[in-house]
């Protein structure tokens, strides 16, 4: 230690010895301090105390004298400045003299500039008169969507269309109303009403064109769509019509207080409630509490969003409050009926209807906390979810799916304590 501790002194000594015999302009210019990459670093230099170097050198320390010496590697290679840059060979030859060309010049070749790119421009463009007349010669004619779907209308609408071909021009139709401009021009056509009243047939059509437009979902309601969809759903008709029916039902309903209160008026609730307890409806039962949970959960969201918007959503907030959706959901009978399917064994069907339970939980806490089949499925559901969240984490997951899912298990066991 005392070795080390003297030898750091002489190393420290030495080299202020060296920099008192340094000129003191040298300091000022930085010549001491700085070698310069034009120094000639083939054979070693002796460096200064702080001096800084380039990168890449090969230093070496004399332990004994504690000088510090720096030179190029012995495997540099010297790159010439002679040979052209690639950018310089892609570019050729470049004049930079400003007087290589007079202002008149200058001028004429940005004209010509300007007269090539029309040429080029008319040489690789057509106007659109040119193009309709090439069309009509080979017997081809350029449609608007609009004309498309009345010829679409038409052929549905015609006694002389077979089934087959009505069902085409319906698939065809539900293609072009995804577009809410295209569907507020169906309605203008009477293509709304004519979808109605062959509403077996065109329930797919009848979501695509009810879904975030309001003013179809006003024509809708007022045309009789709402009675006919509630009517497929309540008489004996296929799965594959009823999925049809429900998800143009649930089009109507969102995000629409005015539809959601005649569904109330006209007994939709309880539709649905039948349907939730109609053999072979099985796959259904979910759906409908998704819709249930979609209407109660986003009536939630818009009293925030209204409160925040006083001004422009005086007229909503009262249709949102014409809507009595949650006492006929508890009249009903629904607290019960969306219990009892957690008994389904798929994960994401027990994931909505606990969603559904959580968001009900307020209405219906005394029908829940006197229900022992929910305690005993709640019961069963926080050891299977334990056990796989546990296999989660154990791979490496500490928020996953299974966690979630058994958070929400507690929580609604804790607020039914």
């Amino acid at each position: 230690m005392y070795f080390l501790f003297t030898f750091y002194i002489c190393v420290l000594f030495y080299n202020t010895r060296l920099l008192s015999m340094i000129p003191f302009s040298s300091y000022l210019n930085g010549s001491v301090f700085a070698l310069s990459v034009e120094t000639n670093l083939k054979s070693l230099n002796f460096l200064f105390l702080g001096q800084a170097i380039p990168a890449g050198l090969h230093v070496q320390l004399n332990l004994q004298t504690g000088e510090k010496l720096a030179k190029l590697p012995d495997d540099y290679k010297e790159k010439s400045d002679t040979k052209d840059s690639p950018k310089s060979k892609r570019l050729g030859q470049i004049d930079i003299d400003p007087n290589s060309f007079t202002t008149q010049e200058l001028k004429k070749a940005l004209a010509k500039m300007k007269e090539t790119t029309k040429e080029d421009i008319r040489r690789r463009f057509r106007p659109i008169e040119k193009l309709k007349e090439e069309f009509r010669e080979l017997n081809l004619q350029l449609e608007t969507d609009l004309e498309i779907m009345l010829k679409l209308i038409n052929k549905f609408n015609s006694s002389a269309s077979t089934l087959e071909e009505k069902i085409t021009a319906l698939s065809d139709l539900e293609y072009y109303v995804h577009q809410v401009d295209n569907a507020k021009d169906l309605l203008s056509l009477g293509g709304l009403q004519l979808l109605i009243n062959g509403l077996n047939s065109s329930e797919p059509l009848m979501k695509n064109m009810l879904l975030f437009n309001p003013r179809v979902q006003v024509a809708a309601i007022q045309g009789g769509a709402l009675q006919k969809l509630l009517v497929i759903l309540a008489t004996d008709q296929s799965l594959a019509v009823k999925k049809k029916a429900l998800f143009a039902l649930s089009s109507m309903l969102r995000h629409f207080p005015y539809a959601q209160q005649q569904f109330l008026r006209l007994g939709g609730l309880q539709v649905l409630r039948n349907l939730c307890t109609e053999k072979g409806m099985e796959i259904l039962y979910i759906r409908t509490v998704t819709l249930l949970y979609d209407l109660v959960e986003k009536r939630k969201e818009k009293k925030v969003q209204l409160t925040l918007e006083k001004d422009e959503a005086h007229g909503k907030t009262q249709q949102y409050s014409q809507v009595n959706l949650m006492p006929a959901i508890v009249e009903q009978g629904w607290c019960t009926i969306i219990s009892n399917l957690l008994r389904a064994p798929e994960h994401d069907s027990r994931e909505k209807v606990l969603k559904t339970v959580n968001v009900l939980l307020s209405f219906c806490k005394d029908t829940y906390a006197g229900d022992p089949a929910l305690n005993h499925a709640l019961s069963r559901l926080r050891q299977e979810y334990e056990e796989l969240a546990e296999e989660e984490r154990k791979e490496g997951e500490e928020d996953g799916y299974f966690k979630e899912l058994l958070h929400s298990i507690n929580s609604i066991a804790q607020q039914l304590k």
